[in-house]
């Protein structure tokens, strides 16, 4: 089952979490467990409530980000660490700590989401295989999928579109969190905005300027498999 992911919103400025936490409710997987304004209290709360995640500023009073970040390294079962900061000269002490992502204020969305999709993929390989259904749903109403049955999914316009043996359904769900969801799959990012179950390909062909189409099962919609992605995908799907 795809689990809730613990996070600490920590920095000085209260302004500064208040943004971090609105972002993050275009997530759902993200469960908001608490917030700190020094290092310290930041320490105090992993120990604690021990979220899976820490989103942390590096210039605080008490203790530094990167100060807590060498300390956390000790435990054992640290959470994983994005940095937010306004400074870039921070990046190799960052990379020091392993933490799963460097972010700049003012913070941009899509470089968060690409973080955050990182931080649960390094989550779910962590706990193990997923044995659960995908959820699926724009409002209250909420459909569970095998991820077998799933063929394909796509993004457009802040809306993710699931394609299954058992219908078309809507989510919000960003396709990079999709991603992550599905990473003990046979699914494969084969575009920006397409995520195809690989046990359902039956033919590529190719299409322009180095890019091809993919046919499915169970599906007349060609898929578009940019160039970038081609020698990746032939790799994983053939013999």
């Amino acid at each position: 089952m795809n689990q809730t992911i613990k996070t600490l919103v920590a920095d000085d400025e209260k302004y500064s979490r208040e943004e971090v936490k609105f972002l993050l409710q275009e997530h759902p997987s993200i469960q908001i467990t608490g917030e700190a304004a020094t290092g310290q209290e930041a320490l105090s709360k992993i120990i604690a409530d021990e979220p899976d995640l820490l989103l942390l500023d590096i210039d605080m009073p008490e203790m530094t980000g990167t100060e807590l970040a060498v300390i956390l390294k000790k435990m054992k079962n640290p959470p994983l660490i994005i940095f937010t900061t306004a400074y870039s000269e921070y990046a190799v002490e960052a990379f020091k700590v392993q933490a799963a992502g460097y972010l700049l204020k003012p913070i941009d969305e899509t470089e968060l989401t690409e973080a955050v999709a990182h931080a649960a993929g390094l989550l779910e390989s962590k706990r193990g295989p997923a044995k659960g259904k995908l959820a699926v749903g724009v409002d209250e109403a909420v459909t569970y999928l095998n991820p077998a049955d799933v063929l394909f999914a796509s993004r457009e316009n802040k809306t993710t579109t699931v394609v299954s043996s058992k219908g078309t359904f809507k989510s919000r769900m960003p396709l990079k969190e999709l991603e992550s969801r599905l990473l003990h799959h046979s699914f494969f990012r084969v575009h920006k905005s397409y995520l195809v179950n690989t046990e359902m390909i039956t033919e590529m062909t190719p299409w322009f300027n180095g890019a091809f189409q993919l046919t499915l099962n169970g599906t007349d919609v060609q898929i578009p498999v940019s160039r970038n992605y081609v020698k990746a995908l032939r790799t994983q799907i053939e013999l």
